[in-house]
């Protein structure tokens, strides 16, 4: 009876206890947000997860049954557009925090987190040191005081050192320093010669061997893909550091992340969520169009990415038939088109490909566009500074992008486009499609085989140098 008592005594206490899993208040002074959130990040987005009202005495107090999952979190206010700050969650789910009303780091105190206490005294620490940083930099600037500031440099950055590595102990682990020690970017020896090349190819080296460490290991891929440190590195590598890269190097990073992955479906579909719309259509990258087109061909159309659902692989099946037709280095379609007589007669059409020149500039272009405007009066001037040279690299074959075929035939005959100009509706084929024409101006170059070399609208003031530089690279 006594155990059958105790017993009973037990599970009222714990479902007292588990009545109120979390209790988190923030007293941020200044602050004067009538609602705050507790939002945890996904990608470059916050996803609220919890709400309050702003108490009477000024705190935001959250409490509830929640079990929250370890990790870092963001405080947002009403306006829930950014973070005010980020946070964790790491053991104790009742404590508080007070700080000013942007949870600036130095004025944080907390009371019964000390993953919470570790995170911002660890922030703080950094901005101070970036305060010093700063003033040593000015120092070095002027003579009489350089020697002294390049001693306190290199004493702050041994002292920062130590810290670091303390703060980064495995014995106290933290969710928050075990994201750093994942996140790390690498070092370089200062022995490599081509250091650019070294970083992009070390860069993914922790996050891959933290599996390896048993406090690294522990942190779940839920936890990952939760935390603003992942968003930033991938966002950093593919449209930083690789920004610049030829379309042949993105895809080989791709695949080989793509097989680190491994099993984990979440981690490729949060990467290939993020990146393929913004390579697909790209209007200001040369050859990003070609990266869309390898992550279709090989990822969605090949069946490696599961959760993408038949109305979205029909899309991508679509637009890859199209795009692909007009990548660089694929042969450009055949136009044929009436000029500005507008036979009907397919026999009086103009073709695009037989032109004597080298090369043929294809100008889709709209009178009512004022960037059209403007560069077919730069390209006007380019082409009739040739009309009496020994020899013109180009044709141009300008098709009028406008359903006012009247309009368009006033507007070459007022402005003297004397090259060739076709428009309207006689043409053998939808140029839209053939050459992923979907505004104006849009511009393809294609060699003496008429393949193409160029499908970006480049500044027609860069155009002889594009075309002397392509000469160029052909040679090699």
């Amino acid at each position: 009876m006594r155990r059958l008592y105790i017993l009973l005594i037990f599970l009222v206490l714990a479902g007292v206890a588990g009545a109120q899993q979390y209790d988190i208040t923030f007293r941020l002074e200044g602050a004067t947000d009538s609602v705050m959130y507790i939002a945890r990040h996904f990608r470059d987005e916050l996803q609220s997860l919890d709400s309050t009202r702003r108490a009477a005495d000024g705190s935001y107090r959250f409490r509830g049954k929640r079990q929250w999952q370890r990790g870092i979190y963001a405080l947002v206010g009403q306006d829930r557009t950014k973070a005010i700050s980020d946070f964790t969650i790491d053991g104790s789910q009742r404590f508080s925090i007070t700080a000013d009303a942007k949870l600036t780091p130095s004025t944080v105190k907390v009371v019964g987190s000390p993953a919470n206490t570790r995170m911002f005294d660890y922030m703080a620490t950094l901005a101070d040191a970036r305060q010093q940083i700063d003033d040593i930099r000015r120092r070095k600037q002027d003579p009489a005081t350089r020697a002294q500031a390049e001693a306190d440099e290199k004493s702050l950055f041994s002292r920062m050192d130590a810290y670091d590595r303390q703060a980064r102990d495995p014995k106290n682990a933290t969710i928050f320093t075990s994201l750093i020690s994942i996140f790390d970017e690498p070092e370089v020896p200062d022995t490599i010669a081509d250091r650019a090349r070294y970083f992009r190819h070390h860069y993914w080296d922790r996050f891959f061997a933290r599996s390896a460490e048993p406090t690294l290991a522990a942190i779940d891929g839920e936890t990952l893909r939760h935390s603003p440190n992942l968003f930033n590195k991938v966002n950093q590598f593919f449209f930083g550091l690789l920004y610049h890269a030829s379309p042949d190097t993105i895809c080989m990073e791709i695949d080989y992340l793509a097989d680190r992955f491994d099993d984990d479906t979440a981690m490729l579909r949060y990467v290939f969520d993020f990146i393929e719309p913004r390579y697909f259509r790209s209007t200001r990258n040369i050859g990003w169009d070609a990266v869309w087109c390898h992550l279709a061909s090989e990822y969605y159309l090949k069946g490696r990415c599961p959760w993408a659902s038949e109305a979205t692989l029909h899309n991508i099946r679509y637009n890859y038939n199209r795009l692909r037709q007009s990548l660089i280095g694929a042969h450009g379609q055949e136009l044929w088109m009436a000029d500005t007589n507008q036979s009907t007669n397919p026999k009086d059409w103009i073709s695009s490909h037989r032109f004597p020149n080298k090369y043929v500039i294809l100008w889709f272009w709209d009178p009512d566009c004022h960037h059209c405007q403007e560069q077919s009066a730069e390209l006007k001037v380019l082409y009739d500074s040739l009309l009496t040279a020994p020899y013109r690299p180009f044709e141009v074959y300008a098709v009028g992008y406008e359903a006012d075929v009247e309009k368009w035939k006033r507007y070459v005959r007022e402005h003297d486009f004397r090259w060739v100009n076709v428009g309207g509706t006689n043409v053998n084929i939808d140029y839209q499609e053939a050459y992923n024409v979907h505004g104006a101006p849009t511009m393809i170059i294609l060699d003496e085989k008429r393949d193409i070399i160029m499908n970006k609208t480049i500044p027609v003031k860069y155009l002889m140098q594009f075309l002397a530089d392509h000469e160029k690279n052909a040679k090699h």
